[in-house]
This record gives C-alpha cells, structure tokens and sequence, in this order.
C-alpha cells in the first residue's frame, strides 16, 4: 500500500501567500492559455501547407504555456526531482529519441513531476499524452491538446484502437523527439482500486500487485506494434517521494511546501518488446509491472532507487517564461486594480473582491480534480465486468 503520511503544519506566512498564489497565477495561466490557443488556431493556416513546421511551431507554443506548470514545481514549491538510469550509459539519450515513458499513477502530482521531467530533457512541449477524450473540451489545456495531437480515447475499445491507430500514423515522423507519457493502470491507485485490482488478477491468475494496479494492456499491446520502426524506445519509469517527507499533493506546492522525488528510469528498445501475439506482449507488460512493483517496494525500504544518478539540473526557461508572461498580464491588471480601488467606491470594491473570490474557488475547483479524495471511481464499480471487457 502506498505510504501514510501526516498533515504538512504550514506557517502563517505560506497561509496567507497561497490564495494570492492561487488568484494571480491562476489568471496568469487561463488568460495566457487563451493567447496561445488563439495562436495555435492561426498556426492551422500552416497545416496544409507544411505538417513538420506546423507541429515544430505548436509544440513551441505548448511548451511557453506548460512551462509555467513547471515554474509551479520547481520555482515556486521548491520540488526537486532526481533521475535514476538503470544503466550508466542511458540518460545520453534522453531527449534525443521518440520514447513511450509508462509511468506509474499512485500520486497527485506525478503527471506534474513526469512534465518536469520532460522540461529537463526538452520534450515538454512536443510531449504527449493518452487522456480520456472528456479533457479535449476542457477550455484552454484540452483545446491545446487537440492542436498539439494528443491522443484521446473513451474506454471503448473500437474507438480507441482508431484513435490509436491513428496517431501511429500521425505521430511516427514527428519532427523533433516526442514523448509519449502512459499510464497503463488506466486510473489512479486507491486502495479500493488496489483491492478490486488484487481480485481480478487472483480470479484470472495474473500477477497480484503490491504497490501497483493491474495494468491494462490492449491500449500498450496496439502502440507496441504499431510503433515499431517509427519510436525507439520504452522508458520503464517509477516516481517516489522522500517517505518522511510532506505529502505529495498539489495543495501543499500551492503552499510553496518543496518536495523531494526519485525517479527511476529504465530504457527499454521497443524492438525488444515481444509483439508477434496479444498474449505474449500482454504478459511482458505484467512483467513489466511486477519489476516496477519490486523497485518501489525496495524504494520504500531504502528511501532510494539503485542504479545511477543522472544530472539534470533545473533549467530557468520556465522562470524566464513566467516572467515575460507577468510583466505582459499580471503587471497591467496590478496597475489597473490600483486605480479601481483607489477611487473608494464600495460597490466596485467588492464586485473586484467577489470576482477575485470566484476566480480562486474555480481554481481550487479544477486543483480537487486531480485529488486522489475526488479520483475517478474507474476500476472499483463492476470489476469483472469492466476488466473482461477490456481484456477480451
């Protein structure tokens, strides 16, 4: 089971810094995302026109909104994130090669600290996903992901191996190095999850996982296949946290509490991976994840992966960014508040306070989606069920 941890005690200080956080920084990123969704639409004209320099100038785009998440990780939180390779020579190649990242999905934050990642190793902007097609109409970051490619899928089947078999079309001669984060639990670990997980494996004599749910394997089986000759490589990844650390939420960072991850890294050839039948690349998937699960469990002994510490240093692209980004949007409306304000009109007073209200609880709104205390109840309702269907 995934490690009890006790409430972070915050100071007076990280109490009253974290709302004006939230309002500033949450208008700063809706209201640049729309700028950079208004350009993306202008890039389409590009489209007919030139695929390779369309998509070299979308993921440009991305990366100046996405990289303010990551000023949130590393400049505001203070969180730090350590590779660990499984071999010496493999984080050469980091950056430099199309790659599946399959990582594990037991945290709030890991899909933060997996972008983190991709920003050290400059694949954060060409950097995709596979997301549930309800994020596409999600204003803003779904609207940048429809342009951006990324791959959407509904959880039924048909639908998704068109999806998929689409993007391996789409996506195989991407002009500058992709990676493609995989979450094959299909949902976030929970111990209601785990349990319902546990159950299934035992009743079909799969592996029983400790730290881990059962991965879902007819989505990474179809890439498998279709991404041979086209992306290099598997990157195996396990993200950990300083298990006497705070928890690992995206509360606490909004808190500026830092956070201290490991992440394990073993790259795998794609043309090692065995695809000749659903089955044997299904098993290799659960091998996958009994090794996974074997270096957490260790993980959680050691407070530390083995293998070999890989440098990569915080960048200030993402500080730089952020910054242009204020002085562009936040600097104005500071000014312009002031001169509201200053005129004493207590209705304008609190229409501005109301609005500033709203604009926080819509944001803490968004935040307690990725909470695991709201995660989707996928995988617990109608276990056998959901899986036999999945799995036939």
């Amino acid at each position: 089971m995934i490690e009890e941890r006790e409430t972070t005690k915050l100071t007076l200080c990280q109490k009253i810094t974290a709302p004006i956080f939230l309002i500033v920084f949450g208008y700063q990123f809706l209201l640049s995302g729309l700028i950079v969704n208004l350009l993306q639409l202008v890039t389409c004209l590009i489209w007919p026109f030139s695929k390779q320099w369309y998509r070299r100038i979308i993921a440009a785009l991305c990366y100046i909104h996405w990289s303010q998440l990551v000023f949130f990780v590393e400049w505001w939180s203070g969180s730090e994130i350590t590779a660990i390779a499984e071999y010496p020579d493999d984080s050469k190649h980091y950056g430099k090669e199309h790659g599946i990242a399959i990582l594990n999905h037991m945290y709030e934050v890991d899909w933060l600290m997996g972008w983190t990642l991709c920003e050290r190793c400059g694949t954060l902007g060409s950097s995709k996903i596979y997301g549930k097609k309800m994020l596409k109409y999600v204003p803003i970051v779904g609207w940048a992901w429809i342009f951006a490619e990324v791959i959407f899928l509904e959880r039924n089947w048909q639908k998704d191996k068109e999806a998929i078999t689409k993007a391996m079309q789409n996506l195989g001669n991407f002009p500058i190095p992709i990676w493609i984060l995989l979450f094959c639990e299909g949902t976030r670990f929970t111990k209601e999850k785990h349990k319902a997980s546990l159950e299934y494996a035992k009743s079909k004599g799969l592996p029983q996982l400790k730290y881990h749910l059962l991965p879902r394997s007819k989505g990474f089986v179809l890439s498998a296949e279709g991404f041979k000759g086209k992306i290099q490589v598997i990157y195996d990844c396990v993200i950990g946290f300083d298990k006497d650390g705070p928890a690992p939420t995206i509360m606490n960072m909004v808190h500026g509490v830092p956070l201290q991850a490991e992440m394990h890294i073993r790259r795998i050839p794609l043309e090692d991976v065995p695809t000749t039948t659903e089955e044997e690349c299904s098993q290799w998937l659960y091998r996958m994840y009994e090794h996974k699960d074997k270096i957490y469990g260790k993980f959680l002994e050691t407070g530390h992966f083995d293998g070999y510490p890989v440098k990569l240093s915080r960048r200030y692209n993402s500080l730089i960014v952020t910054m242009l980004w204020s002085l562009l949007l936040v600097v104005p409306l500071v000014s312009y508040l002031i001169r509201i304000l200053s005129c004493g009109s207590p209705y304008v007073i609190l229409v501005v306070i109301a609005i500033m209200t709203a604009l926080m609880l819509g944001i803490r709104l968004m935040i307690s989606v990725s909470e695991i205390d709201h995660s989707s109840a996928y995988g617990v309702k109608e276990v056998s069920n959901n899986h036999t269907k999945k799995e036939e």
